[in-house]
């Protein structure tokens, strides 16, 4: 169990690139695979990418080649590098457990891609 504190959103052109954090705290971090997540008006939310404990990224095949997901344990933080961004990414991202922990949930960072 974790608390975790999204950052790093924006408003962003389609092309462009965005990189989010994620600030954990209240449990030993390195013990947790992490995965960013996010929700797009009237649409579920979604899990795009985690990593595990020991640092093997994965990533959902519509996001897969264009975001990278890192880990530094050091700093308890977790990142979401976004490169070519397309309207369809836009969406409320969220980080939190794998599984995800339903008392983890924050408030997300807001990502718009438009023109």
């Amino acid at each position: 169990q974790v608390q975790l504190v999204e950052s790093g959103g924006g408003l962003v052109q389609p092309g462009g690139s965005l990189r989010l954090s994620c600030a954990a705290s209240g449990s030993i971090f390195s013990s947790y695979a992490m995965g960013w997540y996010r929700q797009a008006p009237g649409k579920q939310r979604e899990l795009v990418a985690f990593i595990t404990s020991g640092g093997s990224p994965k990533y959902v095949d519509s996001v897969k080649g264009r975001f990278t997901i890192s880990r530094d344990n050091a700093k308890n933080t977790v990142y979401l590098q976004m490169n070519s961004l397309k309207p369809d990414d836009t969406a409320v991202y969220y980080c939190n457990t794998v599984p995800g922990r339903r008392d983890s949930w924050g408030q997300g960072t807001q990502v718009t891609v438009s023109s």
